[in-house]
């Protein structure tokens, strides 16, 4: 035996060495993690776990820890790539704190937010996270928030501040957003520059459409009637994209901002069956920045959320909650980052 790893165990799976240069750390930490010892950071302890994973190797026995309890997960449909990327950070961040997290996906015509969180209320559930939920439409009533606080249940909500509802938020700035997307078409040269953008019941597309007018206004001197007629609100998809894209390029846009990457992808495709090229003749801005964004063709210029620094702060807001430490009752805002890659150029003259 070789620190409580037999040399058998050994020959069937990684080496020591394996696993360190794996986790990027020293065999004797590898050693100490293996064999529940202390004096191991957190973080580096959930790296040496990482790389037994990654490498194939079953995690011995004394590893496996009980979970500290249930934590609900509440998205919407998850053909948008950018909820199963939230989904898997929350997830991660969840297992850190050795808590379960219970994923509920909201499709067209299967359960309401309000019955998958009275099913996660049955299973008796530490706290709940909000992924884009009913809390970000303005037509829906906060009062089931409220409800759910009364009842003793932990929540936070991302993606959607709603003043009338009492509890952490985390949300990216969309206003900032905006005005490093118009900013990046207008220094481009590019002076007629639309919004392909969500149903404005929602807080995100509000939030947009106000960066968006105030940047036309900033950049471009357009007064809010006038920017007002640049911005079409449709559906959160490809094929709304598209929809968008056709009026958008009949009033001679040359640049499109999008309030989705899977708009921007129904954008160029609507730019492409009216023969124009992306980005020779028309520059396309996309907005999450998903994980497969940069191998589309062309690879999509795109406004990143910062998913996972966004999926750390609720996380550790809703453990507050949990241990009874309320925070603030306040919204987190987190500044997006300018991805430029290929879908955007210089207007031709």
């Amino acid at each position: 035996m070789v620190d409580g790893v037999s040399h058998a165990a050994q020959s069937a799976g990684p080496r020591l060495a394996d696993i360190a240069a794996q986790a990027a750390v020293s065999e004797a930490t590898v050693s100490r993690v293996l064999n529940g010892r202390p004096g191991v950071a957190d973080a580096t302890r959930q790296r040496v776990l990482a790389a037994l994973d990654v490498l194939g190797w079953e995690r011995p026995a004394r590893l496996r820890r009980r979970s500290e309890g249930l934590i609900g997960l509440l998205t919407p449909e998850l053909t948008n790539p950018i909820f199963p990327a939230f989904a898997q950070a929350v997830e991660q961040v969840l297992a850190g704190h050795g808590y379960t997290p219970v994923l509920c996906t909201q499709l067209p015509g299967g359960a309401t937010e309000d019955e998958l969180v009275e099913q996660l209320e049955e299973r008796g559930v530490n706290g709940i996270v909000f992924l884009s939920g009913l809390h970000a439409d303005t037509s829906t009533d906060p009062a089931r928030y409220r409800a759910l606080a009364e009842r003793g249940v932990p929540y936070v909500l991302v993606n959607g501040y709603n003043e009338a509802v009492r509890g952490p938020f985390v949300s990216p700035d969309d206003h900032a957003a905006m005005r490093m997307a118009v900013g990046h078409l207008a220094d481009l040269g590019h002076t007629r520059i639309g919004l392909a953008l969500g149903p404005l019941r929602y807080v995100p597309s509000r939030r947009k459409a106000e960066g968006f007018t105030a940047a036309l206004a900033e950049r471009l001197g357009l007064r809010e009637q006038e920017a007002a007629a640049y911005i079409r609100p449709t559906l959160y998809s490809v094929e709304g994209g598209q929809v968008a894209a056709g009026a958008l390029l009949d009033q001679g846009c040359t640049g499109v901002v999008c309030a989705s990457d899977m708009m921007a992808l129904g954008v160029v495709r609507a730019a492409r069956e009216r023969g124009l090229d992306v980005p020779g003749e028309v520059s396309v801005v996309g907005f999450d920045d998903s994980q497969l964004i940069a191998f589309t063709d062309p690879p999509l210029t795109t406004v990143r959320q910062p998913v996972q620094a966004m999926a750390t702060a609720a996380v550790s807001a809703l453990l507050e909650e949990i241990a009874g430490t309320p925070v603030q009752r306040t919204e987190f805002v987190f500044q997006p980052e300018l991805v430029v890659r290929g879908s955007t150029a210089r207007v031709r003259d």
